[in-house]
């Protein structure tokens, strides 16, 4: 049997830790799919409201320009020195993306090139090693290889300690946009890399709160009123433009973020009891029993959806 909680589970677990002092890795594939630009600008918000400590940025993507374009949104949004580390060494690159190879060629950026962003392992130790114990939110909105290099990664510079256990020193929470709820089978769980979702819920042991593609889905951002809101001028704006000319689009990535917000109160609430299986093609089911480091959210009933998108949007508008 199921249980709910009320989702002042997540906002007094965060309060322990001082949300002021909150610190914040966000975990992206800016590449194909929108939806990843705007939950980047939500954070970003976050931090200028000083409600969190934005570290840095890990760019989960084989898109040559993901990172580039990433860096150009943070430049646009005041943060041109944001950390920002790549997953290395894939065999092919390739822009598949409608919009990071003309936002990176448009935009001004402190990134030069893919090639001159630093590892991805060696950034998320470095921000790790350097933050307080308990203080660090990862937020992972995109497949989970980097978090798995992460995991398994061993001493080095930064810190004496191995991945998992440098995880379970430094990190509060884990907020991942990943798999279905109460079963089904999702993109960051299944595609490219399901293997890395295996290793990752076998092996994560800080809290994590899942948020399922069933509640994203119901959620439209980036239509009409964005446009009205945003000035041409804002890469944000050119995004959506190319990606679909703001038709508006499914919100999956930006309820990982809004997990953060006191406002996500209203709107959600917490299932914990059980844990998530996921299967090796990366399908997932989520098994009730009692109550472990693993929780997902759904929303409260009566809620209004349209509501939660205007949210959303508003914390892109500069």
């Amino acid at each position: 049997m199921k249980k709910t909680c009320s989702f002042l589970y997540l906002i007094l677990f965060l309060n322990t830790v001082g949300l002021a002092q909150l610190k914040v890795i966000l975990d992206a594939d800016i590449d194909s799919d929108v939806d990843d630009v705007e939950a980047l600008v939500m954070v970003h918000t976050l931090a200028d409201q000083k409600k969190i400590d934005f570290l840095g940025v890990i760019v989960t993507s084989d898109d040559p320009y993901a990172a580039v374009c990433t860096s150009a949104i943070n430049k646009y949004f005041g943060r041109p020195r944001l950390p920002i580390g790549v997953l290395k060494n894939q065999a092919n690159l390739k822009n598949h993306s409608r919009y990071t190879r003309q936002v990176a060629a448009e935009f001004p950026h402190a990134l030069k090139s893919h090639d001159k962003a630093k590892d991805a392992t060696a950034v998320y130790r470095k921000l790790l090693s350097q933050s307080p114990d308990s203080s660090v939110v990862i937020i992972t909105i995109g497949h989970l290889s980097n978090l798995q290099n992460l995991l398994k990664s061993g001493s080095d510079k930064y810190s004496g300690l191995t991945g998992k256990e440098l995880v379970n020193k430094k990190v509060a929470k884990w907020l991942c946009m990943g798999g279905q709820f109460p079963e089904g089978k999702e993109a960051n769980f299944y595609r490219p890399d399901p293997g890395s979702t295996v290793y990752c819920l076998q092996n994560w042991e800080k809290p994590v709160i899942f948020a399922g593609w069933e509640v994203g889905d119901k959620i439209k951002t980036g239509g009409e009123f964005l446009k009205k809101k945003l000035t041409p001028v804002s890469p944000v704006y050119r995004a959506y433009e190319l990606y679909n000319n703001f038709k508006g689009r499914a919100s999956w990535d930006q309820v990982a973020v809004f997990l953060l917000t006191a406002e996500a109160g209203k709107y959600f609430e917490v299932i914990n009891g059980g844990y998530c299986l996921v299967n090796a093609d990366g399908s997932n089911k989520w098994v009730p029993g009692e109550a472990s480091n693993q929780a997902y959210v759904q929303f409260k009933p009566g809620v209004n959806y349209e509501e939660i998108g205007r949210l959303m949007d508003d914390m892109n508008i500069k």
